[in-house]
């Protein structure tokens, strides 16, 4: 008989993990940022028909849905994300959806209890069939910081400590070890649910306030900010010399999107938001594949179009031709 802590409550669907759908070495996927709307002239959205484009996204041929962890809204950051809590939202888009991976980007972990990041990922890591990927950051509002009591300078010793506890704690039975920021593990309390696979995704989202060769060692994954071709060649070459004889791990990047209605716009940057046509943005991602680069996620908050309307262009004219051209087997 099993051991209860590493017992499965329900089937995995299918032996492809949610890192090899959005990180495999097939070539380059795209996912979404939610929430999945356009709201450029309000810093909080309407949540209207988010279901429905979950849903849509899903049958366009996206990935992965990514949720961020917003704890307040600051007006001086003017963002207030999806509003609802990562976990939650997460569990609720699981149920809604039949295939697309499910991840956050990235739960603030110096925020958070380690033991109950552990609890909340295993338990909707459970109850989407093995879709989860649990995306971890250190934050980017240092306003949050006070709220919580933590230490904004110690924000990257929380994290690599709460990663350590958290993988710990899906990966052993009865696991034993004492935390200095946390708490002691004596070996008479095991956490369930367990992953559904042997081992549930954790990927850094940014630096985390952490060195590559950390990030080599420990992430599964690694999404950050930076798309410039110069730039990507290097974290690419970097996490490569700091992998060794192991397999690097696999880059994507995130970034604000507008898709143009005019096909043949040609690319232009304002601040983080990336304004371009369909031609354009499909030889963009062409030649990043080639590079390297296994994923991006949009945010489409910026959009002068309804989000439906870009959804279903990508699922049309750019995912089909790019999970044709994008190059195989790239990520050696």
């Amino acid at each position: 008989m099993p051991h209860p802590s590493q017992s499965r409550a329900l089937p995995h669907d299918g032996e492809e993990t949610p890192l090899d759908a959005v990180f495999g070495s097939g070539g380059m996927t795209v996912g979404l940022i939610t929430p999945l709307e356009a709201y450029a002239d309000s810093p909080i959205p309407t949540l209207d028909g988010h279901a429905e484009a979950a849903r849509r996204a899903e049958d366009a041929g996206f990935s992965s849905i990514w949720l961020r962890d917003v704890p307040f809204f600051d007006p001086k950051f003017g963002d207030a994300a999806q509003i609802l809590d990562p976990f939650v939202y997460a569990g609720f888009l699981a149920s809604q959806t039949r295939d697309i991976a499910i991840g956050t980007a990235g739960i603030v972990l110096p925020l958070r209890e380690p033991i109950s990041v552990a609890k909340q990922a295993a338990s909707v890591d459970m109850l989407s069939r093995g879709r989860f990927i649990l995306g971890l950051s250190s934050g980017d509002r240092p306003a949050e910081y006070p709220a919580f009591g933590i230490d904004f300078g110690k924000r990257a010793e929380r994290f690599r400590e709460a990663f350590s506890l958290v993988r710990k704690l899906h990966g052993e039975g009865f696991p034993k070890g004492k935390t200095k920021g946390f708490g002691t593990l004596r070996g008479d309390l095991d956490l369930l649910p367990k992953p559904l696979d042997d081992r549930l995704p954790m990927i850094a989202v940014g630096r985390a306030g952490q060195t590559v060769p950390w990030i080599a060692k420990n992430a599964d994954a690694w999404i950050w900010t930076v798309d410039d071709p110069k730039s990507v060649g290097k974290i690419l070459a970097d996490l490569k010399a700091a992998s060794g004889k192991r397999r690097p791990p696999p880059y994507g990047y995130s970034t604000f999107l507008d898709l143009d209605r005019n096909p043949d716009a040609p690319a232009q940057r304002r601040h983080n938001v990336l304004r371009i046509g369909r031609k354009a943005l499909l030889e963009r991602l062409q030649s990043q594949a080639a590079l390297g680069v296994r994923h991006v996620a949009f945010n489409l908050r910026p959009s002068r179009r309804p989000a439906e309307r870009i959804i279903d262009e990508m699922g049309e004219h750019i995912l089909p031709e790019l999970a044709r051209t994008s190059p195989k087997g790239a990520r050696k």
